[in-house]
């Protein structure tokens, strides 16, 4: 294996031995003109620290994939990581009534960068950085040695660079091997149905790790009249539905979001005409509610990440407390509010403070009853903190 070695900045070595995958452009002595996915050493004083994959197109150089230099990157490698990853899941996932989970989630499972989601036998596979470009067709080999049953295998276009958010995930999609997957890919989560767009829906077609979240509605939204805002394909919605909520409003800015949302109301046996579906701006909608004086019982909040970039943080914070502020005005006494973050640069701390600034100035006093972040499919290395995107907390209004 031809191995280049680059020199760390001085005093940088300390974070990689730690564990931490990520090496900036900064945190080098030179960048050198070596093609993407070169596999590289990273030395301090001309001694091994770690090896991984170079990607000159992102501010993250490199990123590492071991720290033991006598681990070789190449097929047998990949495939290591793949099955230790599918050992995890069967190990610490209920699958009996699920049939889609994600299998690989980048760093967490010693692939940086690398995302597959297994949707009902249909692996598809996100590379967040150019550098990853010539594994493909060895994470390829690894799935398909490594996945019982696995039907096809779909990519999607991967992004230049991960270390802003800025990938919308409406690349489209291709086949990489095997059977071609369906237009909507039905699958099975918690016993209920749901469509899943993998060819060119957000990110890999479906959210992955809202699924405990989702069956925690479903237990939640018994008899309650229920506001999902930014409900996507309806997965709060239909769990509300099936918890048996007696309304349920899903409201989400794109049309074939809701359309998909309608269509899985009617998978489930859940009558859609029951409840209403609305393609608008939810804080449109929100301010139009309060100006009507309708209330609700449960109020989920799931919105996109608000800050792509580290410099979005302070405004990132600030209009979450702004939307919580506006939903709690609709919230019933003694009502429900889900709220979640899914941008990683906004710590668990900065999140509670935002909806904690929101419930002041609300004037509702706000009690935490449950408190989530990530499932077991979406591991996070305690070197890795930044991996820690997702926060999911219930407020109850007391």
């Amino acid at each position: 294996m031809n191995v280049v070695k680059l020199e760390l900045a001085r005093g940088l070595g300390r974070h990689l031995r730690a564990g931490h995958p990520w090496v900036f452009r900064k945190a080098l002595e030179h960048m050198p003109r070596i093609p993407a996915g070169s596999v590289v050493d990273l030395t301090e004083n001309g001694k091994f620290v770690a090896r991984g994959y170079y990607d000159p197109h992102s501010a993250i150089a490199v990123r590492v994939l071991t720290r033991d230099a006598r681990e070789t990157v190449d097929s047998r490698f990949i495939t290591q990581r793949v099955q230790r990853a599918l050992a995890a899941r069967t190990a610490l996932i209920d699958l009996k009534d699920t049939d889609s989970y994600r299998l690989i989630h980048g760093e967490g499972d010693g692939l940086p960068g690398v995302v597959v989601d297994l949707y009902a036998g249909w692996a598809v596979m996100k590379l967040y950085s150019a550098g990853l470009t010539p594994y493909r067709p060895l994470i390829v080999e690894a799935l398909k040695a490594g996945v019982p049953g696995l039907k096809g295998i779909l990519g999607r276009d991967e992004v230049g660079r991960d270390d802003v958010e800025e990938d919308d995930g409406r690349g489209s999609g291709k086949m990489l091997w095997g059977e071609e997957a369906p237009e909507l890919i039905p699958i099975r989560e918690r016993g209920a149905i749901f469509l899943v767009d993998a060819w060119k829906g957000q990110k890999t077609g479906f959210f992955l790790d809202q699924r405990e979240n989702r069956y925690l509605i479903r237990r939640l939204g018994q008899g309650r009249d229920v506001l999902n805002c930014f409900s996507f394909s309806g997965g709060f919605s239909v769990n509300a539905a099936l918890g048996g909520a007696n309304s349920v409003f899903s409201v989400d800015q794109d049309p074939e979001a809701i359309a998909l949302a309608r269509e899985n109301f009617t998978r489930n046996g859940l009558p859609a005409a029951k409840h209403d579906f609305l393609a608008a701006d939810a804080f449109d909608l929100i301010q139009s509610f309060k100006e009507e004086g309708r209330t609700f019982d449960l109020i989920i909040l799931d919105p996109p990440a608000f800050a792509k970039s580290q410099r979005a943080v302070e405004a990132a914070v600030d209009g979450y407390a702004s939307l919580n502020r506006q939903a709690l005005a609709l919230l019933r006494p003694g009502g429900l509010l889900a709220t979640a973050s899914c941008s990683a640069r906004v710590t668990g701390d900065l999140f509670m403070g935002a909806v904690r600034e929101a419930g002041f100035k609300a004037g509702v006093d706000l009690a935490l009853v449950e408190e989530r972040y990530q499932p077991p499919d979406h591991p996070v290395r305690l070197q890795f903190p930044e991996g820690k995107y997702l926060k999911f907390y219930v407020m109850q209004s007391v």
